[in-house]
């Protein structure tokens, strides 16, 4: 299983690489499309469902604290300073709607690895990407329309339904699966991560190629504002982490879970939701923004030595 391991470690390098070949030919990944986007969404949240029992979330019991300001953090810090940038950036409507989604979603399955590179801690991180990703169902929703409104009139209950037929239903048929077959799911778990990694960079490659035109033309802009959107996700979430519980290992999870968002998600509820097909294009940029700044981060904490985890 050494393959998968370094398989999922590659994924900042696999990103990146495709992300760029499909700038210069799109029909890489352009291919991957509806409905196709948004089945391999489902996929990765079915993975995680797999990876996941009921009795997992006593993590939360455990440790109210460490989670609720990880979550907290990620629907505050995120989405507001995705609608500051929109606006400081002077970004056009389709972008800067976009750009508030993807802030507003919850962390993804890619911040799972980036903790385990970075040596923090991985069952923290699981249960914070679950939470979020659950409260997401509403948070969301909710949020994008509220912090969108001077741009443009969105659906909530359209953001609404599409979350729960991409993440909350895989994630409980996963849940269910793992509960009454553990012996399949036993053997399905290991390439559940390489799976997430392969579609994710399927999706992110498939957008941006879609998109070619648009980012090359103007998409100078939207990569300044997605570069300190996840640039003070990373900080903020690491020293206010920090600054309350002084711990090394807790703040570098909170600090990975607050400054990588689920773009996978993003893209989807944007494809689904609105007309433009640009709304989806911060989404896919953000994937590669906050795996190069993930891979970065773990690499620097990686190097360097931890306290004992609360």
């Amino acid at each position: 299983m050494k393959f998968l391991e370094y398989f999922n470690k590659s994924f900042p390098f696999l990103v990146s690489c495709c992300a760029l070949a499909s700038l210069f030919y799109p029909p890489l990944f352009t291919w991957f499309s509806r409905p196709w986007i948004t089945y391999g969404l489902g996929g990765i949240m079915l993975g995680m469902g797999l990876t996941l029992q009921w009795s997992d979330f006593n993590q939360v019991l455990k440790t109210p604290k460490l989670v609720v300001l990880g979550v907290f953090l990620q629907f505050t810090v995120m989405p507001f300073l995705g609608w500051i940038l929109a606006i400081l950036f002077d970004l056009p409507p389709f972008f800067a709607i976009g750009l508030i989604l993807v802030a507003s979603c919850p962390g993804g399955t890619a911040s799972n690895v980036i903790v385990y590179l970075a040596k923090a801690n991985v069952a923290l991180s699981v249960t914070m990407t679950t939470i979020s990703t659950l409260a997401a169902i509403i948070m969301t929703p909710l949020l994008t329309s509220y912090l969108s409104g001077s741009y443009l009139e969105v659906d909530a209950m359209g953001l609404f339904y599409s979350t729960l037929k991409v993440v909350l239903f895989p994630m409980t048929l996963g849940v269910i699966l793992n509960r009454h077959l553990p012996r399949v799911t036993k053997n399905i778990i290991p390439f559940a991560p390489p799976v997430a990694v392969l579609l994710i960079t399927l999706i992110v490659a498939s957008i941006i190629g879609q998109g070619k035109e648009i980012i090359l033309t103007s998409g100078i802009q939207l990569l300044g504002a997605i570069m300190v959107l996840h640039l003070f996700g990373f900080l903020l979430g690491y020293f206010t982490a920090k600054i309350i519980f002084k711990n090394e290992q807790v703040s570098r999870t909170i600090a990975i879970e607050v400054g990588m968002q689920n773009s996978g998600l993003g893209a989807v509820l944007a494809r689904e939701n609105f007309i433009n097909p640009a709304t989806a294009i911060p989404a896919a940029i953000s994937s590669l923004v906050h795996s190069i700044y993930g891979s970065i981060f773990a690499s620097i904490a990686s190097n360097s030595s931890v306290k004992k985890s609360i």
